[in-house]
């Protein structure tokens, strides 16, 4: 068959233009498990980060920062939280370099090792009682290399699927690996919880290690459905058209730093009150309203399997409505809830608790369902992985790190909600700002694949 000239002779790279029903097949089958590849993908990448979160809010204030105040743990607790996030757009760009210079499949196992097996390795490591403050000084490094990996996962991820997609269901498309975030969520809390009831009194003195510890056992999973996917025929065509950046971060920098800041603010009303959502929450809920912890785990995954149906259902009412208009709204939903959010859960009632958290992740995955194809669609494929995976981690920075700091401060110093509620009005505020101010282009050499 005859291939444009803008496209590699390569069976991925295919237009539907002269293509048989064997090419027709491969692109679908290799859509789909491009899809189903970054989906797990990002699901394991994100059960190893919420692990910590999770581990952050119940368990490693005892085991690594013990103190006589309680809220001195839990700051420090959340602060080697933070510099994982700090560390995320570091990994954005170094292997943003790589995911633009040989390609999105191969980067892809390099983010999964690096999570997977410094994951595995903090459900190694003996804590204070054991080495004193060496512990905490193992657990930043290693979280710092949780931060790297899933800072050069999410771009990756992303793309392979957006790429390889309809190009005409962007959105769908690009929220497919979003998914990654309730699942790995529902799968993080719900192992947690499992491990707890099981365990018992022993949780705290082993068990806690187990979850990270199955994180080996997931690498592996990983690693067989991403060597099962082919590289992205949009990458292909840049290398066929030998338009690869030399320094495609430098080059982001340089020529987009309107679309990366603007792609950093655009994420405050998902990326903090996310966090305040899912980590927070089981601070608040325990301390201030002695709510029980498995009921509050309980709620989370209940909102988390509900963000599995939402995140696609807002990634593909984007296609459809167009993807400003859906993220805006999901940022005025978030703005106009930070009060009454505080107010079902001061109410202490089951119902009305577990209400509050679920309404909490459904007005989230207004944002995060399409904000993969917002963000990405702002950048040209030779620069795409840099340049959007610098913009959505910086995010972390501004927004997630600091958020479960900033709410376990105020509480401490006022032992009310209230400005914790402004702040995630102010939150809003800042997002629909950068989202007025992003670009939005949608490169013309891009090949439609069937």
């Amino acid at each position: 068959m005859a291939f444009p000239p803008f496209l590699t002779p390569s069976r991925t790279a295919l237009t539907v233009i002269g293509m048989s029903d064997s090419d027709v097949a491969l692109i679908r089958t290799q859509r789909r498990r491009a899809a189903i590849a970054s989906t797990i993908g990002t699901s394991i990448e994100w059960y190893d980060f919420f692990l910590y979160n999770t581990a952050a809010a119940l368990i490693f204030p005892k085991l690594f920062f013990p103190s006589s105040n309680p809220f001195a743990g839990q700051l420090a607790a959340f602060g080697v939280q933070f510099v994982g996030f700090a560390a995320r757009p570091i990994g954005a760009a170094l292997f943003g370099h790589f995911g633009d210079r040989i390609g999105r499949r191969g980067t892809l196992i390099g983010t999964l090792l690096t999570m997977g097996v410094a994951t595995a390795l903090i459900g190694c490591l003996p804590t204070n009682a054991s080495i004193g403050v060496t512990a905490a000084v193992l657990l930043t490094i290693l979280r710092i290399a949780q931060g790297i990996g899933v800072g050069g996962e999410w771009g990756g991820s992303v793309l392979l699927a957006m790429e390889w997609g309809d190009q005409r269901k962007r959105g769908l498309m690009a929220s497919m690996p979003q998914l990654g975030v309730p699942i790995g969520l529902l799968l993080s809390t719900g192992v947690v919880r499992l491990v707890s009831d099981w365990s018992g009194a022993g949780f705290l003195v082993w068990a806690w290690r187990i979850p990270f510890l199955l994180s080996v056992a997931l690498i592996g999973i990983g690693l067989y459905v991403r060597l099962r996917v082919l590289e992205s025929p949009q990458f292909e065509a840049v290398v066929h058209r030998d338009a690869v950046v030399r320094q495609p971060v430098w080059r982001a920098i340089v020529e987009h730093p309107r679309e990366i800041l603007s792609s950093a603010f655009v994420r405050m009303a998902e990326q903090a009150p996310f966090y305040l959502f899912t980590v927070f929450v089981l601070t608040y809920g325990t301390k201030q309203l002695k709510l029980n912890q498995d009921d509050l785990l309980g709620y989370t995954m209940i909102a988390a399997a509900a963000g599995v149906v939402c995140v696609p259902l807002f990634g593909w009412l984007s296609d459809r409505i167009g993807r400003k208009l859906m993220y805006g709204i999901g940022i005025v939903c978030v703005g106009l809830y930070a009060f009454p959010y505080f107010g079902l859960l001061d109410t202490k009632a089951a119902g009305l608790v577990a209400l509050g958290i679920v309404i909490s992740l459904v007005l989230h995955a207004m944002q995060y369902g399409p904000q993969a194809a917002l963000i990405a669609e702002s950048f040209g494929t030779n620069v795409r992985y840099s340049g959007a995976g610098i913009g959505y981690q910086l995010a972390s920075v501004i927004a997630g790190g600091p958020a479960p700091l900033i709410a376990t401060a105020i509480l401490a110093a006022t032992a009310s909600s209230t400005w914790i509620s402004v702040y995630i009005m102010g939150c809003a505020v800042l997002a629909l700002l950068a989202l007025v101010a992003l670009p939005q282009r949608v490169p013309a050499e891009e090949p439609q694949t069937v």
